[in-house]
């Protein structure tokens, strides 16, 4: 089961409503080189089965030995029948609680070997030994030590979202988060944070570790909980079986770090639905960590728009949004000094998945067959879902080359709409305060005198005669028509980095 080469995973359909950008963590250098400081240590998945729809980012620290597990077993828990149709939406979302309890007990239970094997090298040891003085003499058995040590210290963030009877159900530990982006009929882009973010930052959970018998004044001076600053994961043997023999978690009356995770849901998937992302820390740490920003939630959320608009799958979506963000995190470290090129010298692996509800993609606006014709749906998404807006040209401008399109057209600045890219916090989750937002997506401005007339199907009559364009595009070749599509097809504003290979 741990195997990913083995995994029965494998065999789920892929939901292909979904996009996943990746970058492996980097640590920077002067020259313009830099290096991964680990493997990969995220995981990720985004599965349809049945009338399910399941994804999952996990963040694994100490080695991707239980982000893997957690990865494989938790559709296990959810989609082998543990689901019944005539749920309500508490009994799903105990369903989602005790397959987080489950991944971890079953973790546990398959570490066995190791924490008896680990066992057997302590009795090797004498009693009272030093540690200096085990490592002189007893070389063999502390790198055993070690080597076991390693093994069973590792653990993962977790942030699972169920789609189930077209309802959104989230569960999550640690700090990968997830949001969701919704519309009203003004077009303004609500950012709602779905998840929690465990950290020792957390006042929450600051609480409860106090109530349990931690110094948490210590706990904020170190930043850390072993290996980690979550306040709950999957795995990590040393914060939870083994926390008494850690400073500053010794003094718990019961395990201070938890598997226990945060759950809420039964959000209706309607139209104002536009898209969904999870993350894990890396992507709004580096955003965070380069531009100070307070409301890193709604940056995301504006650069996976303007995307939208410029590429033509949701895993180039996903993607280039990732690059994007290196880039502005690369950049920052090569030009800034003192204390934010330190905090920019490095960062971590980051995942960012994308599931699409009814936001248009880039394909469809080049499917259109003339102005006065709403795009074509992609295969799963409902055809009036695309809603043109209406062009001012009093306030146009020239200064892009990009085609219109319901993205770009509100997202490029002040020459369009005005201010329409500015996002303002308006605390719309009670996780997230600092970091939800809202934009404008869809501005309707017609003239006083404006008067549509509709054909018998009611649409807008074409407006623009677009005759000799078509009769010029019949007089073309194959090989002229290709490269012409292939000249107007949208380009994303930046490159995308090529990261160096790892050096051993």
């Amino acid at each position: 089961m741990q195997d990913p080469a083995l995994s029965w995973t494998d065999d789920l359909p892929v939901c292909h409503f979904s996009g996943v950008g990746l970058s492996t963590n980097q640590i920077y250098r002067e020259d313009g080189n830099r290096r991964e400081a680990h493997d990969n240590e995220d995981r990720n998945f985004h599965f349809r089965h049945d009338s399910c729809f399941l994804y999952g980012v996990f963040d694994g620290h100490n080695g991707t030995r239980v982000a893997e597990f957690a990865a494989q077993r938790i559709p296990a828990e959810l989609l082998l029948g543990q689901l019944q149709p005539n749920f309500a939406d508490e009994q799903v979302k105990e369903a989602l609680r005790q397959a987080f309890i489950g991944v971890e007990k079953g973790y546990f239970e398959s570490m066995d070997g190791l924490l008896a094997e680990r066992t057997t090298c302590q009795d090797r040891l004498p009693d009272g030994i030093s540690q200096y003085e085990a490592y002189q003499k007893y070389p063999d058995i502390i790198s055993k030590l070690q080597e076991l040590d390693k093994n069973i210290s590792g653990g993962t963030t977790a942030t699972v979202v169920l789609i189930y009877n077209n309802k959104l159900y989230v569960a999550n530990v640690g700090d990968t988060r997830a949001f969701l982006c919704k519309t009203n009929p003004e077009g303004v882009l609500r950012v709602i944070q779905l998840s929690y973010d465990h950290t020792i930052a957390d006042p929450g959970e600051q609480a409860r570790l106090e109530q349990v018998g931690v110094d948490v004044n210590k706990l904020k001076i170190l930043r850390r909980v072993g290996n980690s600053d979550c306040t709950r994961c999957i795995g990590d043997y040393h914060v939870k079986g083994g926390y008494k023999d850690i400073d500053i978690l010794s003094a718990a009356k019961v395990e201070p770090v938890i598997a226990d995770p945060f759950v809420d849901g039964g959000i209706e998937i309607d139209s104002t639905c536009a898209f969904m992302v999870i993350m894990s820390d890396g992507l709004y740490q580096a955003l965070t960590d380069a531009t100070g920003t307070e409301t890193v939630n709604g940056d995301i959320a504006k650069m996976v728009a303007q995307e939208f608009g410029q590429q033509t799958t949701l895993t180039g979506v996903a993607q280039a949004v990732v690059d994007r963000v290196v880039r502005i995190h690369h950049d920052t470290f090569m030009t800034q000094s003192g204390d934010k090129k330190d905090l920019c010298r490095k960062r971590d692996d980051i995942t960012l998945l994308v599931r699409n509800f009814h936001f248009p993609l880039s394909v469809q606006q080049r499917n259109m067959q003339s102005p006065s014709h709403p795009p074509h749906h992609l295969s799963g998404f409902p055809a009036n879902v695309y809603k043109s807006p209406s062009l001012d040209t009093s306030r146009q401008s020239s200064s892009t080359d990009s085609p219109i399109t319901p993205t770009n057209y509100l997202l490029s600045g002040p020459n369009l709409l005005g201010n329409t890219t500015e996002v303002q916090t308006n605390g719309s989750s009670n996780y997230s305060t600092s970091s939800s937002g809202e934009m404008q997506l869809f501005s309707h401005r017609h003239s006083e005198n404006s008067n549509l007339e509709l054909d018998a199907e009611g649409k807008v009559k074409a407006y623009v005669d677009f005759s000799e364009w078509y009769t010029a595009l019949d007089k073309m070749g194959e090989e002229q028509r290709e490269a012409l599509y292939q000249e107007l097809m949208p380009k994303s504003i930046y490159d995308p980095i090529q990261e160096e290979p790892s050096i051993e």
